[in-house]
C-alpha cells in the first residue's frame, strides 16, 4: 500500500467542489450573524469572550494530545500577550507558551504563512518540555513517523510521514501553497476548502517531532481569519475533542490518495458544528450582561460569588447542578444562610429550582 505523499500526483488534491458550495454559504452567513451579533457587546464583554474562547481553544487543543494545561494561568497569558490586567501569578512554562502562540494567531492571522512562523509556534507549543529534541526546527531522526496504535509487538500503523530527509522540501511546498491559495494569492480557494487542504496536508507532511496536530489546528484557525478578513474565535478543538475518533478515522481514510472529497465534507461538518458552539458562547455572555443590568444592586456578595462561578461553566451550565452543598462550598457561609440566598435568587429570577430535599438543584435562568 502507498500513501498519498508517495503517489506521482501528490500533492494535487482534487474534489468536487459543488457538494461543499452549500457549506461554504453557510459558513459566511453564519460568520456575518457572528460578526453582527458580536457588536452589540460592550468592550469589556468583547474581551471576557475573546479571551474565554482562546483561552477554551488552547486548552481543547491540547488535551486532545493527552496535555492537561491550568485555565487559569492559561489565561492569565493570554491576558498579559493581550495587554489586559492580570494578577501576579506564576505561569508555569507550558501555559505561558500555548498563551503566546494563541494571541500570536490572533493578532498576526494576515501574515503569510512562513518556516520562521512554523518555527516558532512549534518552540512555544514545546516550551518547558523535556522528552522533546528537536524544538523549532523540522524533525531529522532517522527513524519513520507514523501514527500508530495498539499493542506494542502487534502495532497498527494507521499513517507513515514522508522521511525527514524529505520534509524541508515538502514543507516549502507546503508554505508556498498555503500563500498561493490564501484571498490575495494567485490561486484563491474557498474558505471550508483551503481550510481542510492546509490541515491534511501539513499533518500528512508530519514536519516536527510533536506538536504536529495542534500546528494544524492553529493553520485552520489562520485560514478561516484570514478568510473572514478578521480573527474567527472558533471552538474548533472542543467540537473535533467530542467526535475524535470519527474525526480520525476521516483523516485516516483520506491519506492513502489525492481524492479528499469524503474528507472535506466531513471537515467543514466540523467547522460548521464548531461555528455553531461558538454562536452559542455568545448567545449566553448577551444574556449574562443582560440579566447581571437586571439585577444590580440587588445581591450581595455571597450571591455575586455563586452567580459569576456558574457563568464560568459556560453554556453547558453547572456540572450536575448547582447544590446547597456547591453554594456552601464556594461561599464558606452556613447552611441556613445558604437555603436563604438561594431562595432569594429563585424569587429573584436568576435561579430556576428543580428536585426535591437531596436532589434539589439550581440552574441559571436566562431566557
Amino acid at each position: 500500500m502507498k500513501w498519498n505523499w508517495q503517489q506521482k500526483d501528490w500533492p494535487h488534491f482534487t474534489y468536487d467542489s459543488a457538494l461543499l458550495k452549500e457549506r461554504e454559504e453557510t459558513f459566511l452567513l453564519k460568520s456575518g450573524v457572528f460578526l453582527g451579533t458580536f457588536q452589540y457587546l460592550g468592550e469589556i464583554d468583547k474581551s471576557a469572550l475573546i479571551v474565554d474562547l482562546i483561552s477554551d481553544e488552547a486548552l481543547k487543543t491540547s488535551e486532545i494530545e493527552g496535555e492537561i494545561l491550568n485555565r487559569d494561568s492559561v489565561q492569565s497569558s493570554i491576558r498579559r500577550h493581550f495587554g489586559l490586567a492580570v494578577d501576579n501569578r506564576r505561569v508555569p512554562p507550558a501555559e505561558q507558551g500555548i498563551g503566546e502562540m494563541s494571541a500570536d494567531l490572533y493578532r498576526d492571522f494576515e501574515k503569510p504563512l512562513s518556516q520562521e512562523i512554523l518555527f516558532n509556534w512549534h518552540a512555544l507549543l514545546m516550551k518547558g518540555r523535556r522528552d522533546i529534541h528537536e524544538v523549532g526546527i523540522y524533525r531529522t531522526h532517522i527513524e519513520p513517523m507514523q501514527v500508530v496504535s495498539g499493542r506494542i509487538d502487534k502495532p497498527k500503523i494507521h499513517f507513515e510521514a514522508p522521511p525527514s530527509k524529505r520534509v524541508g522540501k515538502e514543507m516549502k511546498g507546503f508554505i508556498a501553497w498555503f500563500n498561493r491559495t490564501s484571498p490575495n494569492g494567485r490561486e484563491p480557494l474557498s474558505p471550508l476548502a483551503r481550510a481542510g487542504i492546509a490541515h491534511l496536508y501539513f499533518v500528512c507532511i508530519h514536519p516536527f517531532e510533536d506538536g504536529n496536530g495542534r500546528l494544524g489546528r492553529a493553520l485552520v484557525e489562520k485560514v478561516l481569519s484570514q478568510s473572514l478578513k478578521q480573527p474567527t474565535l472558533l471552538a474548533l478543538s472542543q467540537t473535533i475533542q467530542g467526535k475524535r475518533a470519527a474525526y480520525y478515522d476521516a483523516l485516516e481514510q483520506n491519506n492513502k490518495n489525492q481524492q479528499i472529497t469524503p474528507w472535506l465534507l466531513t471537515f467543514s461538518e466540523t467547522i460548521l458544528q464548531a461555528q455553531a458552539s461558538t454562536q452559542s458562547w455568545l448567545n449566553f455572555l448577551i444574556k449574562k450582561t443582560k440579566l447581571y443590568d437586571r439585577i444590580r444592586g440587588q445581591i450581595n456578595e455571597r450571591q455575586e460569588k455563586v452567580i459569576a462561578r456558574v457563568f464560568r461553566e459556560g453554556p453547558q451550565g453547572f456540572k450536575g447542578g448547582l447544590s446547597a452543598e456547591n453554594y456552601i462550598s464556594i461561599t464558606g457561609t452556613s447552611r441556613a444562610t445558604a437555603t436563604r440566598d438561594l431562595q432569594y435568587l429563585v424569587e429573584l429570577g436568576v435561579l430556576i429550582r428543580t428536585g426535591e430535599l437531596k436532589r434539589t438543584r439550581y440552574a441559571l435562568k436566562l431566557d
